[in-house]
C-alpha cells in the first residue's frame, strides 16, 4: 500500500522516525514537495497525508484515505471529493489545548489592558488612571463558549483556573464535562450571548456558522461582553464587527482569525483600541505535528486491519 506524503504549514517535514512508523505500520512512503510531484505520485496512492486539491483528486485513481494536517476541512470538500468514498480524517480533538492557551492570552490583552500598555511603551506611565479603570478580573465572570468540541473544552478548563463560570451550546448531543453540567441545544444561542461575559467561538466553519456572528447576534450581547475567535474568522461578519466594536454594543474582541485572510491593512480592525489581533498563528504548537502523526501512524494500523478510523470527518457536515 503507497502512503503519498504532502508537507505544509502545520507538518514542514517528516522525521526519519516517523517514516519509519509507518514503514513499520506495512506502508510505503512517498514524501512530495511540489504540487507537480504530488499531481504525479497521487495518481497510485491509497492514503494521502495532506492537502488533496481539485487536480490532485482528478488523477488519483486508488485513492481510499485522506488524513488532513490541519484542524479546518472546508478546503476538502468540494463536490467531487463530498460524494466520492474517499474517506476524510482529522487532527479534530487535538488541537484544543494550544487554541485555548492563546485564546485566553488575547482576552487577558484586552480585559488586563496589556494590549494598551504595550501601544504606549514608556508613556503608559502617564496613563496609568484611565487603564486602571478598563481593567477587569475574570473571577466570577460567565464564559459562553460555541461549539464544545475539543477547543471548547480546553477553554472551559482555563476559564474555571481562572474562577469563571461556564455555559456552552453545541449542534451535536455531546457529553458535558466537570465545567459544563449540561450542554445546551442550538436553540439556546441567543441566551448564550445574552448571559455570557465572554463568549468563545470554537466551532467549526460550516454552512452553518459561516456569518453567525452577525449584526442580531452582537446586539444580544452584553456591552460589557468579550468575542474570542481562534477557530475561523469567517463565522464572523466583519462589518458587523466592527460596528458593534465602534458603536459599544460589545466591549471587545480577542481575535487570532479574520473573516478576509490575510486582512487587508485598510481594515478598521486594526486600528480599533478595543481589539487584540494575532495574524492565525493560535494554530502552532511544538505537540501539534507529532500529536497528529500519532494519530495518522494509529489510523493507519487500523486502516490496514480494516477497523473504524479515528477523527473521521462526516463531510456533508464539515467537521
Amino acid at each position: 500500500m503507497k502512503v503519498l506524503i504532502i508537507p505544509g504549514l502545520t507538518l514542514r517535514e517528516v522525521s526519519e522516525t516517523a517514516l519509519r512508523r509507518i514503514h513499520d505500520a506495512g506502508a510505503e512512503q512517498v514524501v512530495v514537495s511540489s504540487p507537480r510531484d504530488a499531481v504525479r505520485d497521487v495518481v497510485d496512492a491509497d492514503v494521502v497525508l495532506g492537502h488533496v486539491s481539485k487536480e490532485m483528486f482528478a488523477a488519483a485513481e486508488k485513492l481510499r484515505w485522506v488524513h488532513a494536517i490541519s484542524s479546518g476541512v472546508d478546503s476538502f470538500l468540494y463536490d467531487e471529493f463530498k460524494q466520492s468514498d474517499v474517506v476524510l480524517t482529522s487532527e479534530k480533538g487535538l488541537v484544543g489545548e494550544h487554541l485555548a492557551d492563546h485564546a485566553f492570552g488575547l482576552l487577558l490583552m484586552l480585559t488586563r489592558q496589556l494590549a494598551t500598555a504595550l501601544r504606549f511603551g514608556p508613556d503608559g506611565w502617564n496613563h496609568r488612571p484611565e487603564m486602571r479603570i478598563r481593567e477587569i478580573e475574570l473571577t466570577g465572570a460567565m464564559m459562553g463558549i460555541f461549539g464544545f468540541g475539543g477547543t471548547g473544552r480546553a477553554v472551559a478548563r482555563r476559564a474555571a483556573g481562572f474562577g469563571m463560570d461556564v455555559q456552552a451550546v453545541d449542534r451535536d448531543p455531546v457529553a458535558p464535562s466537570p465545567e459544563v453540567d449540561e450542554v445546551l441545544n442550538p436553540d439556546h444561542f441567543d441566551a448564550l450571548l445574552e448571559t455570557s461575559d465572554v463568549v468563545a467561538v470554537c466551532c467549526p466553519l460550516t454552512p452553518e456558522t459561516r456569518g453567525k456572528f452577525n449584526a442580531a447576534a452582537f446586539a444580544r450581547m452584553r456591552p460589557t461582553a468579550y468575542l474570542v475567535n481562534v477557530t475561523r474568522g469567517e463565522i464572523m461578519v466583519e462589518d458587523d464587527l466592527v460596528e458593534a466594536l465602534e458603536s459599544g454594543s460589545i466591549a471587545g474582541a480577542a481575535l487570532d482569525v479574520a473573516p478576509r485572510e490575510p486582512l487587508p491593512p485598510d481594515s478598521r480592525l486594526w486600528s480599533l483600541p478595543n481589539v487584540a489581533m494575532t495574524p492565525h498563528t493560535a494554530g502552532a504548537s511544538q505537540f501539534r505535528a507529532p500529536r497528529n502523526m500519532d494519530r495518522f501512524v494509529g489510523n493507519l494500523r487500523r486502516f490496514l486491519d480494516g477497523e473504524r478510523l479515528a477523527g473521521i470527518i462526516d463531510k456533508e457536515l464539515g467537521y
